[in-house]
């Protein structure tokens, strides 16, 4: 909905998660407020999230939060106690939408459709009174020297507004596609502010092996993916779900190992183990086994593997324990034995490179932390610009933390911003 303001309280660039839950707050309050979106439509990143159905936050305590940020997450710690994913739940349950909670503390909308999250939200913001600017790319954001000291902010529509304050929600450059390529970190930039360098977080990983493009597509279920050091032990390890794809693997613990994976790609290609059977110790494994082949003991040794293992593995797991497929089982002898259980708990690959950034579920890097108040996100380089979301130097792991740290930093912001303003006026 486009009005004839020329001059706000407020200009919002960006309508993801942090921009519309900002500028309907800060809106609700009765100050005049602008949301700039460059696409057609609001929250087109949030429609792709968690493959449709929006994993939007986390059930997990606090703490857990600023944990899965890393170093960073202590910049967080007032927005995530500010806005917690309690009080996420509750704002949609407001609007009217329910949600679930699935394995990992995951949360979704009980539709499991990702677009009621962004319908709830564009709700939220029509309830508001916001003004909403779609297809407005944001070329400039200048400071205007004189009365109020106030902002101006020109689209590529050639439109030109006028604001006391500015928020910058433009998330990241990952999936370009949907309006994220870059453009708050010009802009912060242009305002004097530094920008870590940018570099793909969450991010699929592409294998050397050939083996695993026959695998594309399968999906392997509480398995443990371990990165492998110098010395052979684990340095970093995770339990859960994985994908085989065209070029490597990809899914939640892949993606949880991610960032690590690049730290050690800095040295060269990074050797992984998947262990297919953790649950089981060494000799459980072998027990298992001692009684398939009991049951198959006339068969060969590749039809002796399908109650073990996913059919689509077996061939794999065949050629890289080194046993003759036709042997049959009742000849096996214990050092091949041996080979096929090493190659179930230590299933070599190596990682040879991330996907690109554009292929990253967030960015890693963004306006340096160190020029942003963790207590209101508003700007420590100029007075009156606000930071919420992926466009700041935050990333964490997946299972809905950081769409959480979008709702909670844009929540934050919106407070700083709301109480600047009643300063102005007062």
């Amino acid at each position: 909905m486009l009005k004839n303001h020329k001059e706000y309280d407020l200009i919002v660039i960006g309508a993801g998660a942090a921009g519309m839950l900002a500028a309907g707050y800060v809106a609700q309050r009765g100050y005049r407020v602008a949301l700039l979106e460059r696409n057609s439509i609001l929250g087109k990143k949030l429609l792709i999230t968690g493959k449709g159905r929006c994993n939007l936050t986390n059930a997990g305590d606090e703490e857990e939060f600023i944990n899965a940020f890393g170093k960073q997450g202590s910049f967080l710690y007032s927005a995530i106690y500010s806005f917690t994913s309690n009080d996420t739940i509750s704002f949609f349950k407001n609007l009217g939408l329910e949600t679930k909670v699935e394995r990992g503390n995951r949360v979704f909308p009980v539709t499991d459709k990702s677009h009621d999250v962004v319908d709830k939200l564009e709700l939220h913001l029509k309830k508001s009174g916001a003004d909403i600017f779609l297809e407005h790319r944001v070329k400039k954001v200048k400071k205007k020297d004189g009365v109020d000291s106030q902002y101006t902010v020109e689209t590529t529509k050639g439109k030109i507004l006028k604001s006391k304050t500015i928020l910058l929600t433009t998330g990241g450059a990952s999936y370009p596609k949907t309006g994220t390529t870059g453009d708050g970190y010009k802009l912060a930039e242009d305002l004097g502010h530094r920008v870590v360098p940018i570099s793909p977080a969450l991010v699929p990983l592409e294998l050397a092996e050939d083996w695993a493009k026959e695998l594309q597509g399968l999906s392997l279920r509480n398995v443990q993916l371990s990165i492998v050091g110098p010395k052979g032990k684990a340095i970093d390890s995770q339990f859960g779900e994985m994908i085989f794809t065209h070029f490597g693997i990809s899914g939640p613990i892949v993606l949880t190992l991610s960032n690590q994976v690049q730290v050690c790609l800095k040295k060269g290609p990074v050797p992984l183990h998947i262990n297919l059977k953790p649950a089981l110790t060494l000799e459980q494994l072998d027990n298992r086994i001692l009684r398939d082949f009991e049951e198959f003991a006339n068969k060969q040794f590749k039809n002796s593997l399908s109650q073990l293992l996913p059919q689509k593995l077996i061939p794999v797991i065949i050629r890289l324990s080194q046993v003759d497929p036709e042997k049959k089982v009742n000849q096996i002898t214990k050092s091949e034995r041996d080979r096929l259980i090493q190659s179930l708990t230590e299933l070599k690959c190596t990682v040879v490179k991330t996907r690109p950034l554009e292929e990253a579920i967030v960015t890693a890097g963004g306006v340096d932390l160190k020029e942003i108040d963790p207590r209101t996100m508003e700007s420590k380089v100029r007075e009156g610009i606000y930071f919420a979301g992926e466009v700041m130097n935050i990333d964490g792991v997946t299972g809905g933390y950081n769409l959480q740290a979008a709702f909670s930093t844009g929540y934050l912001a919106a407070k700083g911003i709301e109480e600047k303003l009643e300063e102005v006026t007062t």
